[in-house]
């Protein structure tokens, strides 16, 4: 079934319009006024001994007091006729609820044909809701369910709108949005997939972003390859890229400054990493992991609420290059009791040379190292950890490959939809012929004729 604006016509069947005679319609009224009169009397009379629960066909006593066995028996019918009637009531309902939105039922758009069966319209596409599909030009493999669902996907194919306004303005590829909103703003963006409302709601011409969870990628216009799951993960992302964000509010506020620097940035569990705004390279996991990272880059943090506090209990300012694993930053006031890692016993090294002995400062956690004594300290140069900067969907040359083989595709299925249209129309051609010799050799045939007896 599709429905159009005010401009469109009311449903049909075999063409005509589905309307009741107007003789229908008063015995059908009179008969909902009559059964109506019924329940109000009945219903009037158990008033004060009964309550109905909405939509449900059960009758629930108050306490009364106890009453002889034949009073109880007169209860018992009355019940039994409270629930005939309500059924009749109920269906009654269904019934003008049906008539009620007959004529608001319309026809397909003209810019699809009329559907056979309901929904399926040439191109492998499929289209149901207000609108929905209405601007289609070409493409195919095109889905779109509810209110102006893909309402401008003119020429674009293979995206999917599940939702009312999901993908709305999209006329680009290959994308999928499932959600009243989902997608909403997309124009040129591809390959993206939103599941929720208002997933992925301001995207704009952001390619590969993955978003499951109502408000997941919010405010996402242009970043790319983003990946949110959970209610309002990467909520205030804009144009940083190359995001995972796992669990509720998880990066919720990454990149909120529009910069673009927050990139590379990997967050599991509800807010981790929640207050990161241009910090890249951060990996969190752990329910509120790295609640401090705001600027920090290059930062390793594994443990439920770890990056918190400091050991004097006041909040850990933002930092960098840092790892840290279930220490005392968590807040508990003590971090891990015990610490097992495998891989050690069977490695061997003599101190000396570039073998150091490792050391722990008990009053942080912090590791580190030491010669020993009597040995001169020697440490080794290496590199400053500097972040990588604002990244380019240009550089993707693997994507753009893929965005060559959906090209191509595209243009197979094309040419594939216009060789099946020629060819219906040169068998609807021929039949037109056999019809037509059919009615020449009706036309000469000879009649009966009559032998006379002699």
């Amino acid at each position: 079934m599709r429905c159009v604006g005010a401009n469109g016509h009311g449903a049909h069947t075999n063409g005509a319009p589905l309307s009741l005679s107007s003789f229908q319609k008063e015995d059908f009224s009179k008969r909902l006024l009559t059964l109506k009169a019924q329940i109000w009397y009945t219903g009037g009379r158990f008033q004060k001994r009964r309550r109905i629960l909405t939509g449900r066909f059960f009758v629930f006593s108050e306490p009364v007091n106890k009453k002889p066995k034949q009073n109880m028996d007169r209860e018992k019918r009355k019940t039994h006729l409270m629930y005939s009637l309500i059924r009749l009531k109920t269906l009654a309902s269904c019934v003008l609820i049906c008539i009620a939105f007959l004529p608001q039922m319309h026809a397909a758009p003209n810019a699809l044909p009329s559907p056979s069966p309901d929904g399926c319209y040439p191109g492998f596409t499929t289209a149901e809701g207000c609108n929905a599909l209405a601007n289609l030009t070409g493409g195919a493999g095109n889905t779109g369910i509810g209110w102006y669902s893909l309402f401008f996907a003119g020429g674009s194919s293979f995206s999917t709108g599940v939702g009312a306004g999901s993908l709305v303005l999209n006329h680009a590829v290959s994308n999928t949005a499932v959600g009243a909103a989902a997608m909403l703003l997309n124009t040129t963006g591809t390959e993206n997939t939103a599941t929720g409302v208002d997933a992925l709601v301001y995207n704009d011409s952001g390619d590969y972003n993955d978003a499951f969870g109502g408000f997941a990628l919010f405010n996402n216009t242009d970043g790319f390859s983003n990946n949110a799951v959970g209610d309002s993960a990467l909520f205030e992302n804009i144009h940083g890229a190359q995001n995972t964000a796992v669990g509720d509010l998880a990066l919720a506020n990454n990149d909120v400054s529009g910069n673009g620097d927050a990139n590379n940035n990997t967050a599991v569990g509800a807010q981790a990493l929640v207050n990161n705004g241009d910090g890249s390279e951060n990996t969190a996991v752990g329910t509120g992991a790295g609640p401090n990272i705001t600027t920090g880059f290059n930062n390793t943090y594994v443990g439920d609420f770890v990056g918190s506090v400091n050991p004097s209990g006041t909040p850990l300012p933002n930092e960098s290059n840092t790892i840290r694993i279930g220490d005392l930053s968590n807040g508990n006031g003590a971090g891990s009791l015990a610490c097992y890692i495998g891989g050690i016993f069977n490695n061997p090294q003599p101190v000396g040379g570039s073998v150091v002995e490792v050391t722990l400062d008990l009053s942080n956690d912090k590791l580190g190292w030491a010669v020993g004594p009597n040995t001169p300290l020697q440490v080794p140069q290496r590199g400053v950890p500097a972040p990588r900067g604002s990244l380019h969907p240009a550089a993707h040359a693997e994507h753009q490959a893929i965005n060559k083989k959906v090209d191509k595709l595209q243009a197979t299925v094309a040419q594939q939809q216009r060789q099946i249209e020629t060819l219906t129309a040169q068998l609807r051609e021929q039949a037109a012929q056999i019809q037509k010799v059919s009615a020449q050799l009706e036309m000469v045939r000879q009649a009966p004729q009559m032998v006379e007896n002699r």
